[in-house]
């Protein structure tokens, strides 16, 4: 059974329901992933609560067009976008900050309860806490876990029976591989309608400086997994001999986001050694990118019928509404 409890808000109790995953489970993938031929570590494992922070950032620098682009078109097509809401409870996955949230309760006063499914505990509380005291009438209810695995609505009592609509603002969807995107959706279909974020294809002028930007921010981001891996795990990462890098594959249509090593040496993960050639990469993310068609054939693969979809006027991101089949 998961961990429960409730903290105080100005408004209404927030309930919190605590299904992060044990520190073995982040142990034993990174010790897994470091041991790959292509070192690699899953993406969500850079959102601790100071990972968190560095993403918040990012979306407001001048090159990360993404969280700009996005936000314009819930601002452009609030009324829309919330009709296709209609009264149910609003599931947001990687609720982070839930700034693009709040536009669609502004215009959806019908949602009387908002759950925030997130794996950064301490940013998902506040974030679920601030919503409380800004939205009269509106309860919230904080999942803390890993949204990437089957979600564990029938363990939520205030869930049970309840009508569903899940929000997937941003890109991660483009973390994912497609045949695991295709999973993914058919996995979160037990929230029935779905309003999600995707990416849209362009040049690498425009893809490669929204993720390693002039301030150098995405690099921390990226460097703050050793950080968190040195702290949480006993590790001796020397942040100094690594850097981070972002190339555009246009033939995969992806960014390939990655550290570097800047020398041969061992790493020391607890007693287990774990050896890096210089220019030797371990892989923290790829984020694919879309055309719309390509994005709607994707979701009609897992079950579910594209119904409409928004873009900002440059046609750098979409924002698609799916009606489960």
């Amino acid at each position: 059974m998961p961990a429960s409890s409730s903290f105080q808000t100005q408004r209404f109790p927030v309930k919190l329901y605590d299904f992060h995953p044990p520190i073995d489970d982040f142990r034993s993938a990174v010790v897994e992933g470091l041991s790959l031929p292509q070192k690699t570590i899953s993406p969500k494992f850079l959102y601790d609560k100071r990972g968190s922070e560095l993403f918040d950032a990012i979306c407001g620098l001048p090159e990360y067009y993404l969280t700009r682009s996005e936000m314009a078109i819930l601002q452009t097509h609030a009324a829309a976008i919330a009709a296709s809401l209609g009264n149910r409870t609003l599931v947001e996955l990687g609720s982070g900050s839930s700034q693009k949230v709040r536009i669609l309760l502004q215009a959806a006063p019908q949602i009387t309860t908002y759950v925030g499914v997130d794996i950064s505990r301490q940013h998902l509380q506040e974030a679920c806490q601030a919503l409380t005291q800004d939205f009269a009438g509106l309860g919230a209810i904080a999942i803390c876990a890993d949204y990437t695995q089957p979600l564990p609505i029938d363990s939520v009592p205030e869930l049970r029976d309840q009508a569903t609509v899940g929000f997937f603002p941003g890109s991660s969807i483009g973390n994912l591989e497609p045949a695991e995107a295709v999973a993914f959706l058919k996995t979160i279909s037990v929230l029935g309608d779905l309003v999600i974020g995707v990416d849209l294809k362009k040049s690498a002028q425009v893809l490669e400086p929204a993720y390693d930007d002039a301030q150098g921010v995405s690099a921390a981001f990226a460097l703050n997994l050793l950080e968190r891996i040195n702290r949480e795990l006993d590790a001796d990462f020397d942040l100094d001999q690594f850097t981070y890098r972002a190339h555009y594959n246009p033939d995969a249509g992806r960014i390939e986001m990655a550290i570097v090593s800047l020398r041969d040496q061992t790493v020391q993960l607890g007693d287990i050694p774990i050896p890096f050639q210089t220019g030797e990469t371990l892989r923290t993310e790829h984020s694919y990118k879309y055309t719309i068609d390509e994005f709607q054939l994707l979701a009609m693969e897992a079950g579910f019928k594209p119904v409409q979809v928004w873009t900002d006027p440059d046609q750098l991101f979409s924002l698609h509404h799916l009606q489960q089949l």
